[in-house]
């Protein structure tokens, strides 16, 4: 499935814009726990787990995304926008969102 974050793709026309669609994904505290707990890791001014983990939850996001993308019969996904956001008592999860337009080419 085609993705984009901009409005529009470079030699094709949409056809039909069908639905907003969106995915989330939620780290829970024992990712933070991990995280803090493996602060060796940090190489060059990177957490690799960290950095790990976030990619996992994007990937979940994005999947979901698609998924409901693909059940309204879309061939793409145009103005994608991800968010990042600490969320819960104490900010102790990080959520991961994306968003956009489902939409089918001519």
């Amino acid at each position: 499935m085609l993705r984009t974050t901009t409005p529009t793709v470079d030699g094709r026309q949409i056809r039909e814009y069908l639905d907003v669609v969106a995915g989330e994904a939620i780290m829970g505290t024992n990712v933070f726990k991990d995280f803090f707990g493996a602060i060796r890791d940090f190489v060059g001014g990177r957490a690799a787990a960290y950095e790990k983990e976030m990619s996992k939850a994007r990937a979940i996001a994005f999947k979901e995304m698609e998924d409901q993308a693909r059940s309204l019969g879309a061939e793409g996904i145009v103005g994608i926008d991800i968010d990042y956001e600490v969320v819960g008592p104490d900010g102790a999860m990080m959520m991961v969102s994306v968003s956009g337009t489902a939409v089918k080419f001519h």
